[in-house]
């Protein structure tokens, strides 16, 4: 970057990237070893009866833990697209109202997981239930290592609780699906054939407002050879929102490609096929008679539901990573 001319060479804004990217690996580990040392020395010339720098020391402790820990979890993050920002979905199953409550939910935990981590997250796409909550959202959560870790929730959710639409009281299984993609960065190519595609505009649908339904702003994009739809309607303009769902359409055709090429290799190597379905939940959220929630495919269980429904679902998704890296390892 010292050299002359470094800035009229067009790899420039990449190499600088990368840069950024070494130095957000490597500074960390050395700030926390940095720390240890200082730590360490303090410990040795520690006198018994210095009650204050005890305390001191064991809350810097506490905190260097926690440090470690955190990058612990980013070694997991090593595949192509760990980086990048979460393109995630949830759709309502059968259950109707119950379902589309419970779709909320979902959208509230994962939410408040975001704030928790930093990240910035934008509506897409939202189709309302006609009686309360969600039919289907997509949210873009923008953040490094987003979709990361927001891709060990891709999969069926399943609720069970008393179910406050019924005048009964009676216990209700919900369900709704997940999906979480990559959005990709501008420089990845993927080709798109405009005769294969077909765009229409509506008018934006909302809870109401000011400049709700007065524009034909809102578009949908059907790729004809997959039968892909992707819409957009919270962007201002009918541009932005075209731009939006095709950015969200390329990812889409992306994923689609990579797990063509997954499922062949798993044929030539005759591997285990599995499907994201109904009925298939990676995770169960039991509300009533007692209250757990546990993941069924690490078998990582918490009885803290509220604390979860409040976005604290780390332990589940490190725990998915961990045993994501042992099966890579076998």
């Amino acid at each position: 970057m010292l050299l002359p001319g470094f800035w009229d060479n067009p790899d420039s804004t990449n190499l600088v990237k990368e840069l950024k990217s070494l130095k957000a690996t490597v500074e960390p580990w050395q700030t926390i070893l940095e720390k240890y040392q200082e730590l360490k020395e303090l410990a040795e010339v520690l006198d018994g009866k210095d009650r204050d720098l005890i305390v001191y020391l064991e809350k810097e402790i506490d905190s260097l833990f926690l440090q470690l820990k955190e990058l612990e979890s980013k070694t997991l993050l090593n595949q192509e697209f760990d980086k990048n920002n979460a393109i995630l979905s949830i759709n309502a199953g059968a259950g109707g109202t119950e379902s589309c409550d419970w779709v909320s939910m979902l959208l509230r935990m994962y939410h408040r997981w975001a704030e928790r981590h930093g990240y910035r997250v934008k509506i897409i796409d939202m189709l309302v239930g006609e009686e309360a909550g969600i039919k289907n959202v997509t949210i873009l959560v923008e953040g490094e290592y987003a979709y990361g870790y927001l891709k060990a929730e891709r999969g069926v959710h399943r609720l069970v609780r008393i179910s406050p639409f019924d005048a009964n009281k009676r216990r209700h299984t919900s369900f709704a699906s997940v999906d979480v993609i990559p959005q990709l960065p501008e420089e990845q190519q993927v080709n798109i054939d405009e005769k294969d595609l077909r765009i229409d505009v509506y008018r934006s649908s909302g809870p109401g407002g000011q400049s709700v339904n007065t524009t034909d702003s809102a578009v949908r994009i059907t790729h004809i050879p997959t039968g892909i739809v992707v819409q957009c309607q919270n962007e201002r303009s009918q541009y932005q929102n075209k731009q939006t769902a095709l950015s969200i359409l390329k990812a889409k055709l992306f994923e689609l490609e990579r797990q063509k090429k997954e499922e062949m290799l798993l044929k030539q190597y005759g591997g285990p096929k599995k499907k994201i379905e109904w009925g298939s939940q990676i995770r169960s959220y039991i509300m009533h008679p007692y209250n757990l929630v546990k993941d069924h495919r690490t078998d990582y269980q918490t009885s803290e539901v509220d604390k979860i429904m409040d976005g604290e679902i780390d332990g589940f998704i490190e725990s998915y990573l961990k045993s994501q890296k042992r099966t890579l390892r076998c």
